[in-house]
């Protein structure tokens, strides 16, 4: 039976590219078609086989209801997960018991991670476009159902200290606004937001640096640092949501990474929520196990089935210089400005600049791409960046979870992700409260390497700077 001959316009419709990808495609042999005078014919076999091993197309909505299974079961406490990227969070709170009935994500390439390997679980797109109703039809839930745990990492770009600080000025802070009221609306048990170390600082409304000082009015309270945090922390207790919160290195959990980020924890109940309970300190105080280990972490991975980025040649010259946990201010005196360029008269650090990992710590925070000059992340021994399957060990994802789209996009997804380890502690916190259980405390326990970023602390800070002393 012979094979549809499709053109370039066809093609890119099926596979939900432009023209001028697909033609880049096919002078590369990547879809096997043939240039007949100036256009390229395809059969529609090889369009299949592409679309098939690419994961081409866009990833559409799934509703619970419109299935024939039953879920939820309702046997386990109910979460509903928005901003799911990958489901790092969601795999700590499936861990700890919970039951993931829906999923919110508008990013494609996450979609298809998610429905790749959580068929089941409903899915719908950007959170402005569905009422607290739709959301719970979509998951399966009746009107009346209750919703245990609502829990999201809203965009945290707008907070970064590392942007311009427009906080809710800037349109992906509105979208933290949106979840805020969504969480009003859905009335869930608990509510659980995690966000980048930013918004402990980040303003309610930015105003320029060349319009303070001594001629200008004084910053209003949602100019000052922390004006955002503190209005989205108003808001939810004005609905009777007890609110505490932390900024947390989740290698104290057992993540072997040492990445910190800030979660919010909330009780609609109205009590203030214990921090989570540590299951590991960096030198094995307060009789827990120390750190987990990169070696730990990838021990077991063979060497010939990774896939990752390549390092420029020029890079890998000097990264035969260096050993494991060192960087470019080990590089010979006389090629570190060779090595740097003009990044070696900048401020701060560099520390990123040429980094490799040590094998016997936790890793630094995984970035979204290994492989750039300021933030790489280079293996111990080898001359290349971490892989995708030493990403998924660093994040604790399984090993057979299918992370899809392009090798940047799984970076991206996995980088971008919560770890599993610090999902499991705030389900196993929600569980414990739940049930009625002890919670251990441990009163004094450094959860991050930065003071006051506890919300007790944090207000007292922040009163101090309002001058209510």
């Amino acid at each position: 039976m012979k094979s549809t001959l499709f053109d370039i316009k066809t093609t890119s419709e099926k596979l939900k590219l432009s023209p001028q990808q697909v033609r880049n495609l096919c002078r590369t042999g990547k879809i096997k078609s043939e240039k007949v005078g100036k256009s390229w014919i395809i059969r529609e076999d090889n369009v299949n086989k592409y679309y098939d091993n690419h994961s081409c197309g866009v990833a559409e909505d799934q509703a619970i209801y419109s299935s024939n299974i039953d879920f939820p079961s309702k046997i386990k406490p109910v979460a509903l997960s928005f901003f799911s990227g990958a489901m790092g969070m969601d795999l700590g709170l499936e861990k700890a018991g919970f039951e993931i009935a829906l999923c919110c994500e508008i990013d494609n390439a996450c979609r298809k991670t998610i429905l790749k390997n959580r068929p089941n679980v409903a899915l719908i797109g950007d959170i402005l476009d569905y009422s607290a109703s739709q959301i719970k039809l979509n998951a399966g839930l009746s009107p009346d159902d209750e919703i245990d745990l609502v829990v999201g990492g809203p965009p945290c770009q707008a907070f970064s200290t590392a942007g311009k600080r427009k906080g809710f000025e800037d349109s992906r802070g509105n979208v933290f606004l949106s979840f805020i009221d969504k969480i009003i609306e859905l009335k869930p048990r608990f509510a659980v937001i995690e966000n980048v170390r930013g918004i402990l600082s980040a303003p309610l409304k930015h105003r320029p640096h060349n319009e303070r000082g001594k001629n200008f009015a004084p910053l209003s309270e949602e100019e000052l640092k922390g004006g955002a945090l503190y209005f989205i922390i108003q808001k939810l207790k004005k609905e009777g949501y007890g609110v505490s919160f932390n900024l947390y290195n989740s290698a104290n959990f057992g993540t072997p990474q040492k990445r910190e980020r800030v979660l919010i924890i909330c009780s609609r109940d109205g009590k203030r929520m214990p921090y989570l309970t540590p299951t590991h300190s960096a030198n094995g105080s307060h009789r827990l196990e120390k750190w987990s280990t990169f070696k730990e972490a990838v021990k077991g991975l063979r060497k010939k089935s990774l896939h990752h980025l390549e390092f420029p040649y020029k890079r890998i010259q000097y990264y035969k210089l260096l050993k494991p946990g060192q960087h470019w201010r080990h590089l010979p005196e006389s090629l570190q400005k060779e090595a740097l360029g003009a990044s070696y008269y900048s401020g701060g650090g560099k520390t990123g600049f040429f980094r490799r990992l040590s094998w016997n710590g936790p890793s630094p925070t995984l970035v979204t791409h290994p492989a750039m000059p300021a933030t790489d992340l280079a293996h111990p021994t080898e001359n290349r960046p971490l892989s995708i399957e030493e990403y998924k060990r660093l994040q604790e994802f399984p090993d057979n979870w299918q992370v899809e789209g392009s090798l940047i996009e799984q970076y991206r997804q996995i980088g971008n992700a919560v770890p599993i380890s610090l999902g499991i502690a705030i389900g196993k916190l929600l569980r414990d409260h739940m049930e009625g259980k002890e919670i251990k405390l441990f009163p004094k326990f450094p959860y991050s390497r930065y003071k006051n970023t506890d919300d007790k602390n944090w207000i007292k800070e922040f009163n101090k700077n309002r001058g209510h002393n």
